[in-house]
């Protein structure tokens, strides 16, 4: 008698479906990690830091954006303290992140706030629905892929560096500062943060010949938190509003 093998349910294979779905369209995102944390173990480990702890910093903490700041205030002289903090506040906008994920996930809140660790910037767009929920199983393979590449352009960083030679002149240590002031002039195209930027530039800009590396850094991040401060301020309402 021939033996048949069950075809998987159509609830087991969605699951399944929206993960393929999610590596194969965090594919171009983990190329552009590959590159970023390929100068980010490059630089690391020109600013004196050992190449294994490089590779574990990258393996745990996955956050391109507060790596390149903890790594730049320590190298230029910033205690642990500031660098900790710095990167801190990068990643507090994961907070509001999180908040927003939480109801989509399943279990307890220790087994939520394990799948949230998958949440990074374009997985967490990309995963979202129409209806204000999260396709996880989405979610987990699009930010998997980027973890891969995150992970493997460090080691690639860190182990093939010194083949490169001199590299500032490959211009190396402009690569994350361009990708973020690409990002800020997207904003800025979009009639959003002008006056933000221009008060956390004119900051930073003061107080870099007078304080300690690193102050300048967080000192400026308070622009963006008035910013956010503004405009979710709450509009009072007009004097005939509710009058009918």
């Amino acid at each position: 008698m021939r033996r048949t093998v069950p075809l998987p349910s159509a609830t087991a294979a969605a699951p399944r479906a929206a993960f393929r779905r999610g590596v194969r369209e965090g594919a171009p995102f983990a190329a552009a990690s590959l590159l970023l944390a390929a100068s980010f173990g490059v630089l690391a480990v020109d600013a004196g830091f050992p190449e294994l702890a490089v590779v574990v910093m990258s393996a745990i903490v996955f956050a391109g954006s507060a790596q390149f700041a903890a790594v730049t205030i320590i190298a230029a002289g910033g205690g642990p303290g500031a660098a900790a903090l710095a990167a801190t506040l990068v990643n507090s906008r994961f907070l509001p992140m999180g908040i927003a994920l939480g109801p989509s996930l399943p279990g307890g809140r220790w087994r939520r706030a394990a799948q949230g660790q998958a949440v990074v910037d374009a997985s967490w767009v990309m995963a979202a629905r129409p209806d204000g929920t999260f396709d996880r199983h989405y979610l987990f393979g699009n930010t998997g892929i980027q973890y891969a590449g995150w992970l493997g352009g460090t080691v690639l960083g860190v182990v093939g560096g010194g083949l490169l030679g001199d590299t500032d002149a490959l211009g190396f240590d402009a690569l994350y500062p361009t990708f973020f002031l690409v990002l800020l002039i997207q904003e800025m195209r979009k009639g959003r943060g002008r006056g933000v930027a221009a008060a956390g530039a004119a900051i930073a800009l003061v107080l870099i010949p007078l304080t300690p590396p690193g102050v300048p850094v967080l000192a400026a991040s308070l622009a963006a938190l008035i910013g956010l401060r503004r405009t979710h301020r709450p509009v009072p309402p007009s004097p005939t509003e509710g009058a009918t």
